[in-house]
C-alpha cells in the first residue's frame, strides 16, 4: 500500500466549484456569479488601472528603494504602519500609545488561522469558545475548528425582512455567550449577506460585549466596499478600539486593493 493511498479527495470548494462549472459550460449566454472579481464585458479578468500603475512604480524602484531581501518575520515595518492607520485612523490613540501590535499573515485566511492558533496557545480556556454569525463566510468555521476552538453561532440574518437580526444577536451575546469568549465580527460588508449593523447598533453591540467581557475578533476584508468610504467602513473597528477593547483585527486586501 502506498504512503498516500489512504487519502480521499477533498470536496470541491462551493465558490471555486462554481467557476469550474462556468468554464465547462458551453452556453454562450452564461454569466459567472461565483467568485467576486472584476470582469470585462467579455467576461475576462480585468486588472484595475491603479494596480497597473502601482506595479509599474514597484518595478521602477526595484533594485533601489525596493529590494528582494528577506522581510522581517512579522512583516515590513512600513506596511504595518500604513495598514494600522488605514484601519484605525491617522489620529488613533491606540496607534499613538503603542497599543497595537501587527503581524503580517497570508491574507484573511492566514491571519484568521494565526489568530486562532494564538488564542488556543496563549489565552485562557474561556477564549476557546468563539461565536460567529449565522451565516458567515464558508471558511470561518473550518479555520477555527481545526485550530481547536469551539464554534457557536449567533443569529444574524433575518430572511423574512432580508435584514439584520439585531435583537437576536444581542440576545445571544447577553444570554448565551460566556464571559471571556470570543466573538467574530465582520467589520463591514458582511459576507455573505451584505447586511451590516447601523452605527447605533454597533454601539449597542459594543456595549453588550464590554459588559459581558467578550473578546472582539474583527474580520475586515472589504473596507471601502460597503459605503465607498474607507473611513465610514472603519466605523466599527475604530469604535471598539476607542472604547478600549483588547481585541484582534484580521485585515486583508484581496478585494479592495
Amino acid at each position: 500500500m502506498g504512503l498516500f493511498s489512504g487519502l480521499t479527495m477533498a470536496p470541491t470548494d462551493p465558490i471555486l466549484g462554481t467557476s469550474l462549472a462556468f468554464q465547462a459550460d458551453t452556453d454562450p449566454r452564461k454569466v459567472n456569479l461565483g467568485v467576486g472579481a472584476y470582469r470585462t464585458e467579455d467576461g475576462k479578468p480585468y486588472v484595475l488601472n491603479v494596480v497597473l500603475e502601482t506595479e509599474a512604480e514597484i518595478l521602477k524602484e526595484t533594485g533601489t528603494t525596493i529590494n528582494k531581501e528577506y522581510s522581517t518575520i512579522d512583516g515590513p515595518a512600513d506596511l504595518k504602519t500604513l495598514t494600522q492607520k488605514l484601519a484605525f485612523g491617522d489620529d488613533s490613540e491606540a496607534i499613538a500609545s503603542g497599543r497595537i501590535a501587527s503581524v503580517q499573515g497570508l491574507s484573511g485566511t492566514g491571519s484568521l488561522r494565526v489568530c486562532a492558533e494564538f488564542t488556543k496557545t496563549f489565552l485562557s480556556p474561556e477564549a476557546d469558545e468563539i461565536w460567529i454569525s449565522k451565516p458567515t463566510w464558508g471558511n470561518h468555521i473550518a479555520i477555527f475548528q481545526v485550530a481547536g476552538l469551539i464554534v457557536k453561532e449567533y443569529p444574524y440574518y433575518e430572511a423574512e425582512t432580508r435584514g439584520f437580526d439585531f435583537e437576536g444577536m444581542l440576545k445571544a451575546l447577553k444570554e448565551d455567550a460566556k464571559p471571556g469568549s470570543m466573538v467574530l465580527l465582520h467589520a463591514c460588508a458582511h459576507n455573505p449577506t451584505g447586511v451590516d449593523p447601523t452605527e447605533e447598533q454597533w454601539k449597542a453591540i459594543a456595549t453588550v460585549m464590554q459588559e459581558k467581557q467578550l473578546i472582539p475578533l474583527m474580520d475586515s476584508a472589504y473596507q471601502g466596499y460597503a459605503s465607498g468610504s474607507l473611513d465610514k467602513d472603519a466605523f466599527a473597528t475604530r469604535l471598539f478600539a476607542n472604547m478600549g477593547f483588547e481585541m484582534f483585527m484580521c485585515q486583508s486586501f484581496a478585494k479592495n486593493l
